[in-house]
């Protein structure tokens, strides 16, 4: 996972619970699966319109 070991990811772990406190954490990954899935719509969406414009052509 990107490189990195478990020893890192649970340090990364632990300084994001420190720095955001363990309330805000699940808003916090609620938000970033929102971005997430809007960027793989609007993905999805680009790649529907341009195969719609090859079609056309």
């Amino acid at each position: 996972m990107f490189g990195l070991g478990g020893g890192e990811i649970a340090i990364v772990v632990i300084i994001v619970v420190l720095f955001f406190g363990p309330k805000k954490l699940p808003q916090l990954g609620k938000g970033i699966g929102q971005a997430i899935r809007e960027f793989k719509n609007a993905g999805t969406n680009l790649i529907s319109e341009s195969e719609e414009e090859k079609k056309k052509s």
